[in-house]
């Protein structure tokens, strides 16, 4: 579908991720100059199965009704809604365009996870429930893989496409009525049990388990099949978050026991009880502490901050000066420097302190501007992460994407192409071709060939 026209003007440029409910691609809009976007296509004879044999025409008008109402949300935690409508048999929804890294992959790159950065993102998360349930709306999949974290910090909620629309004391969706719709892992006991709307409070379940997730690196609860999960979810209490993370502040581990309530009433009311909940917890404007790129605190320590330049085109302040002679450099190969960057001077391998160690520098240079340093950082921890955690591990995983994305931004495509290409393979093998990971990877893939010519 590569080269599709929606509505005379939307060009569908490559796929982002598909669900149950339809594709998501990315798209340029030339009734706007080729602004790039994300356009969420729905074929109405899919969904129509998916509602039970609804009527098409009826699913439609439900469809439609969605979009207006989503339409009337404004607030930078939710993504920007531009314009729906038809195209042939399909429904589109066209959206703001978001890069950053989604919540699945920013907590597995970041275990054990800051339990202030868990509060500043469940903060941000509440913030955007409140503009959703104030217009009647209850979105039903609250999980990490539908949230990403922007570069500066701003939390966002991606994914509408299963949410219920309460108007006129009735509930209008595009699944079918008692259907097992959401992740089980993150759904209420109310929510899976099927046959009668669920409220607001379902999302509160879903933020709790959530947040359990950031402090505790696990689920609440788990089981080989979701009849066991609910079971477990309705007769069993999951171990409280002190017991797995003892630093974290007792009123923090008892919001999540109480968002985690198997019935509604004994969760907080709204969205609003939970955010005051957490305003105690959360950094002052002027807090102390690194600037770092998808650190959820920045929004609240350096409110409407500009995020300073990054990449190659950032102007970037030369290197501390070193006592003693440098040590000897390694020859150079092909796209080894950057315009602008130079050969990457030499870097001694993994100080001592061990991987942790190495990462808090890497974080440290990158926000100095130093990235042909962080390669070379980055570079050389490797094989000790491998030694230390297994080649197959998230922290290997996430430490060779990194590396891969460093050597992207300072143009040193022959040695960032073959990383890329691995890692595209395996997430490939392990989410598939239209996972958002995947679909970056072999962006990136292709700009690496085609500054080498290849």
């Amino acid at each position: 579908m590569n080269g599709r026209l929606i509505a005379g003007r939307y060009e569908l440029t490559g796929p982002l991720g598909r669900g149950a409910m339809g594709q998501v691609w990315e798209a340029r809009d030339h009734g706007l100059g080729g602004r790039r976007i994300a356009v969420k296509l729905m074929h109405s004879g899919q969904v129509a199965s998916l509602a039970g044999g609804t009527d098409p025409e009826e699913l439609r008008g439900r469809f439609e009704r969605e979009c207006r109402v989503t339409a009337q949300l404004d607030h930078p935690g939710l993504v920007a809604v531009h314009d729906a409508g038809r195209d042939g048999d399909d429904l589109y929804l066209v959206m703001q365009l978001l890069e950053g890294s989604d919540l699945r992959d920013h907590l597995a790159e970041r275990e054990p996870y800051p339990w202030r950065w868990a509060v500043a993102v469940a903060a941000q998360l509440c913030s955007a429930l409140v503009a959703v349930h104030g217009v009647g709306i209850v979105h039903r999949d609250l999980k990490p893989g539908n949230v990403i974290v922007r570069e500066d910090g701003r939390v966002v909620i991606l994914d509408l496409g299963i949410a219920s629309v309460r108007t006129g004391g009735e509930t209008a969706r595009l699944t079918r009525t008692g259907a097992l719709v959401g992740t089980p892992a993150y759904m209420a006991p109310e929510q899976a049990v099927g046959g009668s709307p669920v409220g607001p409070r379902a999302d509160l379940y879903a933020l709790g388990t959530l947040l359990y997730e950031l402090l505790t690196g696990r689920i609440p609860f788990q089981a080989p099949e979701p009849h066991g999960l609910l079971y477990k979810k309705l007769h069993h209490t999951p171990h409280s978050v002190r017991e797995l993370r003892p630093e974290v502040p007792a009123e923090l581990a008892d919001l999540v026991r109480r968002l985690l309530d198997r019935g509604p009433e004994g969760r907080p009311a709204d969205a609003r009880e939970v955010y005051v909940a957490l305003a105690p917890l959360l950094p002052r404007p002027g807090a102390a502490g690194p600037v770092l790129p998808l650190d959820p605190t920045r929004p609240f320590r350096e409110p409407m901050a500009p995020w300073p330049p990054h990449g190659p085109a950032a102007a970037v302040p030369p290197p501390p000066p070193q006592a003693g002679p440098p040590p000897q450099s390694p020859p150079a190969g092909p796209g080894t420097s950057a315009p602008g960057f130079g050969p990457p001077p030499p870097w001694p391998p993994a100080p001592a302190a061990g991987l942790g160690a190495t990462l808090e520098e890497a974080r440290a240079l990158l926000t100095a501007g130093h990235y042909t340093r962080v390669a070379e950082l980055l570079g050389g921890a490797l094989p000790a992460a491998v030694a230390e955690h297994g080649p197959q591990s998230p922290v290997v995983r996430t430490l060779r994407k990194q590396y891969a994305a460093v050597l992207l931004d300072t143009g040193q495509y022959a040695r960032a192409l073959p990383e890329l290409t691995r890692l595209a393979q395996e997430y490939t093998a392990e989410r598939g071709p239209y996972d958002p990971v995947v679909a970056q990877l072999r962006r990136d893939e292709s700009l690496c060939r085609e500054r080498l010519g290849r």
